[in-house]
């Protein structure tokens, strides 16, 4: 019988056969579109340093001229590939000109030169990232009725049931493409709307916690379109009585989890309130639908930070505060934020920066 191409994906290499696929993959011209294209090379790939670098043509992805369109890749971490098992990879890269230069879009570098300025502060971030699926045709959450809508908002947090979760099969494929990847993933669950859901990277070390956020957002691309919907990280997908996505941050320096943090976290509380602003520019598009002070939000008007609670800036866990150590959790963070941009911004805020009247 003639093979058919599901046959032909579930090839396995013959014994001898030394080279792999490497899936080269970067953030396309809007700072949010992810972009790949993978190549032959030697293996097995044990260290990116082991990589080549690669080009592409910028002028099809927003990011060079026509007349000068040549964009270089610069390998930074590779992930074991879930698609093609095996030996293959996913190489996450950032973006560079011909001349070595950082190109505008190129986040991951300012980020990670802030990173390097305190090694030994050793942060540690989770991000939570909750995300829409839509279903294709009508661009309208899974599972509603078509131009219409659900019951109200109760029974779909952690919900089971085919009343309740809409999706799941997406969700555990991409959870257990994320460990097999490599990605520190800790966990999944359902959320308030439904037809959305979250995951949650962490904790991961400075800039590690960007890569791999950005892989795991490209495994569910990957898996989604292998189901024919679509992935929205849109903040306020629906407007109305219903919840908005966000991608929280939970952060802390090793001051801040050892004893003596407590001090420490509050001396950052405070810093994120002084630049309550610059951060709101930068925690994601269209986020002012979201940060309204409702469906568990703070208004982004005005900073607020708080115990336990779910409708401020900055929440504190209970434990945290009972042991006087931890780490704070940013809540303002938009479901569709750069990763890099947040990360090394919480960071640069609440240990590196120091305000003029200090």
């Amino acid at each position: 019988m003639a093979a058919t191409i599901d046959d032909l994906l579930r090839l396995e290499m013959p014994a001898d056969e030394k080279r792999i696929i490497a899936e080269y993959i970067w953030v396309g011209g809007s700072g949010l579109d992810l972009r790949s294209k993978p190549r032959t090379l030697p293996g097995p790939v044990k260290s990116v340093s082991e990589l080549p670098k690669w080009n592409y043509d910028g002028s099809s992805t927003g990011q060079a001229p026509g007349e000068d369109s040549e964009v270089i890749l610069y390998p930074q971490a590779i992930f074991r590939d879930p698609f093609r098992g095996g030996d293959n990879i996913l190489v996450m890269c950032d973006c560079y000109t011909p001349q070595g230069e950082p190109i505008p879009t190129n986040t991951r570098y300012a980020a990670n030169k802030l990173f390097q300025q305190a090694l030994d502060a050793q942060p540690w971030f989770g991000l939570e990232q909750e995300y829409t699926l839509l279903e294709k045709e009508h661009k309208w959450p899974l599972g509603w009725p078509v131009n219409g809508y659900p019951g109200a908002q109760g029974p779909y947090y952690c919900g089971v049931g085919a009343d309740k979760a809409w999706g799941r099969r997406i969700v555990d494929a991409h959870y257990k493409a994320c460990v097999y990847a490599g990605i520190t993933i800790s966990g999944t669950n359902g959320e308030v709307m439904p037809g959305q859901w979250e995951f949650q990277v962490g904790p991961a070390v400075g800039i590690a916690a960007g890569d791999e956020l950005w892989v795991a957002r490209y495994l569910l691309e990957r898996i989604t379109e292998m189901e024919g919907v679509i992935l929205s990280l849109d903040p306020k997908p629906v407007e109305g009585d219903w919840n908005g996505a966000g991608c929280h941050c939970n952060f802390s320096t090793k001051a801040m989890r050892e004893d003596g943090g407590w001090e420490v976290i509050m001396d950052a509380v405070k810093n994120l309130g002084l630049r309550h602003k610059e951060h709101i520019k930068a925690y994601g598009e269209g986020n002012e639908r979201r940060l309204t002070g409702r469906h568990e939000t703070a208004s982004m008007d005005k900073f607020s930070w708080a115990v336990a609670s779910r409708g401020t800036s900055v929440r504190i866990g209970r434990d945290t505060e009972a042991k006087k150590k931890g780490y704070m959790e940013d809540r303002r963070p938009a479901s569709n934020m750069d990763p890099y941009v947040v990360t090394s911004l919480v960071f640069d805020t609440t240990t590196l920066w120091k305000s003029q009247g200090e």
